[in-house]
């Protein structure tokens, strides 16, 4: 049995007009993670990133937290959906930048909606693949960890494979599997125990690195 660490990237320039890139925060909440890893003398046989800069730069900061480099495998079904396309579908025109608590709340409220509609195949967002074929390119990543890796495996990617991942494990619905989505905090750690059969689920979002009242204002979610 085997191990599988999902991470989601540290907070990246939300609302920036790159978003793909990890603020000064995120950088420190990676380099935290391989620190805690380290301290708990967890190392990694195998690991994977999408293809996204924000993942990439999370694996580069747990591994400068970690003293180490495992080499990590880029599999593109590990990418994020493209939110502002997903938005598209149930809001005309460019919506606003959020920048206040009600803004925040519009755009998930947006996003949901958006996610519910591409998800039940009742929306083609532009650009995008289908909810199957989404689903399709992370449960790729998942089948070949059971059959190709053994010891514990890191898999750093965003919060809608991970929560696309165990929804799928869980065998949850549609609306669970957004609510997941929605809830993941930035360099936060699901594990999945994990033999050459199936999946299993141990445990969902945590942030172990950061369980300490000098981290308290490290906890993002964007």
């Amino acid at each position: 049995m085997g191990t599988l660490y999902l991470v989601r990237h540290g907070q990246a320039t939300f609302g920036a007009d790159d978003y793909d890139v990890l603020s000064p925060l995120g950088i420190q909440q990676a380099v935290r993670l391989g620190e805690y890893f380290h301290g708990k003398s967890i190392s990694f046989d195998a690991a994977f990133t999408g293809t996204l800069q924000r993942q990439i730069s999370t694996h580069q900061g747990i591994c400068q937290g970690m003293g180490t480099a495992p080499h990590a495998q880029q599999w593109p079904g590990l990418n994020e959906y493209d939110s502002h396309a997903v938005i598209a579908t149930v809001h005309m025109g460019q919506p606003e930048k959020p920048s206040t608590p009600e803004q925040y709340r519009h755009h998930f409220r947006l996003l949901k909606g958006g996610l519910q509609k591409w998800m039940d195949g009742t929306a083609s967002p532009l650009g995008m693949p289908t909810y199957p074929e989404f689903l399709r390119g992370v449960t790729s990543a998942l089948d070949h960890v059971r059959t190709h890796c053994t010891g514990n495996v890191l898999l750093v990617s965003s919060g809608g494979p991970i929560a696309t991942a165990v929804g799928y494990v869980l065998g949850c619905p549609a609306e669970t599997t957004i609510e997941l989505n929605l809830r993941i905090r930035n360099s936060s750690v699901t594990e999945f125990a994990f033999t050459p059969k199936r999946h299993m689920l141990v445990t969902y979002n945590t942030l172990p690195h950061l369980d300490a009242p000098k981290y308290a204002d490290w906890l993002t979610y964007a």
